[in-house]
């Protein structure tokens, strides 16, 4: 019987633990943890990149004459130098005296003509009364020398005075004349006198400098004299409607300069500011010690901040092209002209470059840049119109950054 039970048993199947499913969770947690990574791997990469402003290259069909005429902006060559006016003076007296009156301030308007200071004037008072005080006398004398000379020419006409007497009384006559004249000469020789105690304005123009007080004593400068030092001057005067640049061009350059240049002008005190300019003349002599030419070039927009002696730096343009003729009928020309924010364009280790943006990056573009205004650069070459442009791009900028535009 027991054997039995042991065989029994042994025919006995074991049954384990019920079967479990295959765990699947750990793979669902899987998911929302890879896109948890990925978001973040993105909002950092997000962060990284830099925020920039954005200007776009435009396209656009102008005229060719138009064109031509942009193309005047191409800079050739530049030059520093000084405002100056073409018209100005050192005012002094004609005469020495001392300055009873001085009528005009440094930034005075005066006219031509206008009087400007006035010197002590007794003296020539005087001097002016005295003469006139000698053509009556000499009127008187005159007079008496005629009436004597009428007796004798009577007297003689009766055989009553000789012939030799009217002579005399004639010649009396003539004497007294010439005495006549004389004085009034002196008259007028001293009311010119007494009329050069009032100093005038020798053109119209802008009292620049204040170069004498009331009290002191002042007188004319002869040639030869400098007159920015000059004792006995009164004012210096200017006239701002004739400003033009003084600058000094290398031997070399001087070549590339012809007649009316056109030139775009900045001064030291507005670099903001830019004023059309041409050159007027090329000083026909150099100065050896500096190897240069003066040239002078005339300001055609010139405002009222401009200022003598300010300092300036020139930019000389290329002349535009002569057009070919159009023919009779034709169609009028049109050319393609890419412009871009002058903003966006920089200047990178001695190149002018602008950084174009591509997928999120930038990417560093060399362009050839033309003719500048108001704001605007006229592209030459290295970019086509259409592109998105880092604007004012920052020097910590480089090729290959990450960058966003910025939303306003």
């Amino acid at each position: 019987m027991s054997e039995l039970r042991n065989d029994l048993a042994g025919l006995k199947i074991e049954r384990g633990d019920p079967a479990t499913p295959p765990r699947r969770w750990p793979l669902l947690l899987l998911v929302p943890a890879a896109l948890f990574l990925g978001g973040a791997y993105l909002l950092r990469f997000q962060n990284r990149a830099m925020e920039v402003a954005t200007a776009k290259v435009t396209k656009t069909e102008v005229s060719a004459e138009a064109a031509n005429a942009e193309s005047a902006g191409t800079p050739l060559l530049n030059a520093s130098g000084y405002i100056v006016a073409r018209r100005k003076a050192v005012v002094s007296a004609k005469i020495q005296g001392r300055l009873s009156s001085l009528l005009v301030e440094e930034g005075s308007r005066v006219r031509e003509g206008q009087v400007i200071a006035r010197l002590e004037d007794r003296d020539y008072l005087a001097q002016v009364e005295r003469a006139e005080a000698a053509v009556q006398r000499a009127e008187a004398d005159l007079a008496e020398a005629r009436r004597q000379a009428r007796v004798a020419e009577g007297l003689t006409r009766q055989q009553i005075g000789t012939r030799d007497a009217l002579d005399g009384a004639n010649s009396r006559v003539n004497v007294q004349e010439a005495a006549l004249r004389q004085a009034r000469a002196d008259v007028e020789f001293y009311r010119a006198v007494l009329a050069n105690t009032e100093i005038r304005a020798p053109f119209s123009g802008t009292v620049v400098k204040k170069m004498a007080e009331v009290g002191e004593s002042v007188a004319p400068i002869p040639p030869g004299v400098n007159i920015s030092t000059a004792s006995g001057a009164i004012v210096a005067l200017a006239d701002l409607d004739t400003l033009e640049v003084e600058v000094d061009v290398a031997e070399s350059n001087v070549a590339k300069l012809g007649p009316d240049q056109p030139a775009e002008v900045s001064a030291e005190a507005f670099p903001d500011r830019k004023y059309k300019g041409r050159l007027r003349q090329v000083i026909p002599t150099a100065d050896r010690t500096k190897a240069t030419v003066q040239v002078k070039v005339t300001i055609l927009d010139k405002d009222k901040d401009l200022k003598p002696e300010m300092s300036a730096r020139v930019q000389f343009n290329e002349k535009p092209a002569p057009l070919a003729p159009k023919a009779a009928g034709a169609p009028a020309p049109t050319q393609s002209v890419v412009t871009a924010p002058e903003s966006a364009i920089v200047t990178r280790d001695g190149k002018t470059v602008a950084f174009e943006i591509l997928e999120g990056r930038v990417k560093i573009r060399p362009v050839d840049v033309g003719a500048k205004t108001g704001g605007v650069a006229r592209i030459k070459s290295g970019l086509y119109g259409g592109e998105t442009l880092v604007d004012a791009p920052g020097k910590e900028l480089k090729d290959g950054d990450p960058v966003r535009p910025r939303t306003n």
